[in-house]
């Protein structure tokens, strides 16, 4: 399970650059304009690069979450202790 959720990372990174990349071309350099709403590559007047970027930023936290439940469930497993608390008494 660990190895397949690190794979989905990789490929959900992979994913996030290249549709942000996307998206700041698109949304964000002067010299692109968007298109107008209801052009060709449109979805509700943004471009589908965009959907992409938050379908693809998902993706990524779900996969972090994941490895993060996982890793403590491990430790549990083994009978680590969590982490100490850091002391707040100086």
């Amino acid at each position: 399970m660990k190895r397949a959720l690190q794979l989905i990372l990789v490929l959900a990174l992979a994913g996030l650059t290249f549709s942000g990349t996307l998206t700041y071309r698109e949304v964000f350099a002067s010299a692109a304009k968007c298109p107008s709403p209801g052009a060709p590559g449109t979805i509700l007047g943004y471009p589908a690069c965009v959907y992409g970027f938050f379908m693809y930023l998902a993706i990524t936290a779900t996969a972090i979450v994941g490895l993060r439940a996982g890793s403590r469930s491990e430790r549990r497993a083994r009978g680590v202790p969590p982490p100490a608390a850091a002391s707040m008494t100086q």
